[in-house]
């Protein structure tokens, strides 16, 4: 691979790094049948993004869909004879490309670079190059891209393989992204952001001028390893940060042994919870203000203030920096679904007046609160709410989701009785993150086969912890598909 790719992930073993996920027991109960991937056993593969195509299709006069095409290359040591690998391209990946085309792709095929060369082409003009020389198979939707990989392995471009941050081990696969894989990637999620956020031009501009700019200075690069456990697969990431963002991290968020009490709170139905745990969080708040701020224009940094503050809205908070003054720095996020429009922040008091003149102004605090379970609760017309139970415990968010909380701290049907909440209990990383997912095994069921009639995926969990490190930001996830898994769930049809 080219040493100035993007992106670049890689496995020493397909056939292991796919039947880690496709072999597990929650696709299992919902599929008719797991597809035998024998054939991938021992295979080496490694793909790499060299660039970014950026499309805009028009939906109507005032509307379009902006789509993100990655240009990539990807190449296979087979291990296998030639005439199998002749067989699997024409057949197998030939059919896989008419799919992901949408419908019949015409075959071209001859001799070239000293191996069977293959183009196809669909309906719609797309088209994707295959080369097979020996036992190794170079695939691509970039034909210029084959061409570089050929010439590394002449030795005529410099090889990725001399990056240090390439690393050898025991794993199921590798990844990396450049610092100018991160800079294009930014700008993807900036204008990504940018056309959900809001229909209106201004806002849109800023997000989209501004966020990639942040993210730049932020993030320098990244890598991933992801590896089989007994509890399912390990994602490990790397992510070198900005020497002063990074050294706020590590001074407003260590690693502490947390207390466990906020976990009463949590009712086991959550999408998710996240535990953060600051040394003082209105100083990281601040400093995080600061920081980003100073890396944009004085105008913009103004603009970011007043936008960071929207992260609060979930939960009611109108002055985030006098929310968090007047709390505790042990504090727990959670979500009751998943685009968070029922969301409770809660943790312990540290000047009631404070935390109530932080809120939202449609909670009336002139009025008698309602008695629900021993706490005090204030309800909002537009369905905000804030509560003070036993303890010095407050909550404020959506006003049903913090009932569902006193009842769970009351009943005791909450996470301390499940196995996953271990993970909250002996970790002493600052933030700490457990949810549930449905969706990713849907996908990949429909991906590798069919999902048996009246079949309904139960929930997998997954479990993340965060820390900082040096100029690095440590990020661990296990769940039971991984980011394996999801690379696989983006080919479902779905």
């Amino acid at each position: 691979m080219p040493a100035d790719s993007l992106v670049y992930l890689e496995t020493r073993d397909l056939g292991t790094a796919i039947g880690a996920v496709i072999n597990n027991k929650a696709l299992q109960d919902v599929v008719k049948s797991i597809p035998d991937t024998r054939i991938l056993n021992g295979m080496q593969m490694s793909v790499a993004v060299t660039g970014f195509e950026t499309k805009e299709q028009a939906v109507t006069d005032e509307n379009s869909v902006l789509s993100f095409q990655p240009r990539f290359v990807a190449v296979i040591e087979t291990n296998k004879w030639n005439f199998q690998v002749l067989s699997f391209v024409e057949e197998k990946l030939g059919l896989f490309i008419s799919e992901a085309y949408g419908g019949e792709a015409t075959l071209e095929s001859f001799d070239k670079h000293g191996g069977k060369y293959y183009v196809w082409s669909g309906q719609d003009g797309r088209k994707a190059y295959g080369l097979v020389i020996g036992n190794r198979i170079y695939f691509s939707n970039d034909e210029s891209a084959i061409e570089r990989c050929l010439a590394v392995g002449r030795g005529e471009e410099e090889s990725i393989a001399k990056n240090p941050k390439m690393t050898n081990g025991d794993r199921l696969a590798f990844g990396y992204v450049s610092p100018d894989g991160i800079g294009q990637i930014s700008n993807i999620v900036g204008i990504s952001l940018a056309k959900r956020s809001s229909e209106e031009g201004d806002v849109q501009s800023f997000i989209a001028r501004v966020l990639p700019d942040l993210l730049r200075s932020s993030v320098k690069e990244a890598s991933w390893i992801a590896e089989k456990t007994e509890q399912g697969i390990e994602d490990k990431y790397q992510i070198e940060l900005d020497p002063e963002l990074a050294r706020i991290g590590r001074e407003t968020m260590p690693e502490n042994p947390q207390a466990n009490d906020l976990a009463e709170f949590v009712p086991v139905e959550v999408v998710s919870a996240t535990r953060y745990n600051f040394k003082d969080s209105r100083i990281a708040w601040r400093s995080v203000l600061l920081s980003a701020s100073s890396r944009v224009r004085q105008f913009d940094g103004s603009i970011i203030t007043a936008f960071a503050g929207s992260l609060f809205e979930p939960y009611g908070v109108e002055d985030p920096e006098l929310f968090l003054s007047a709390i505790d720095g042990d504090i727990m996020a959670i979500r009751f679904d998943q685009d968070g429009d029922s969301s409770v922040a809660f943790g312990r008091s540290r000047n009631i007046e404070d935390l109530k003149r932080s809120l939202s102004k449609e909670i009336d605090f002139s009025k008698a609160p309602a008695k629900v379970l021993a706490a005090d609760l204030w309800e909002a017309e537009d369905g905000s709410g804030f509560a003070i139970a036993p303890g010095d415990f407050v909550l404020a968010g959506d006003a049903v989701a913090i009932r569902k909380c006193l009842e769970a701290r009351q009943s005791g049907s909450n996470i301390k009785n499940l196995e996953i909440f271990n993970g909250f209990q002996t970790s002493s990383s600052p933030v700490v993150t457990f949810g549930y997912d449905v969706e990713t095994t849907k996908h990949i069921a429909n991906v590798v086969g069919q999902m048996k009639e009246g079949g309904v995926p139960n929930k997998i969990s997954y479990f993340t912890k965060t820390s900082f490190e040096s100029t690095r930001l440590h990020r661990t996830t296990r769940s039971d598909f991984g980011l394996i898994g999801t690379i696989i769930s983006q080919f479902s049809n779905d």
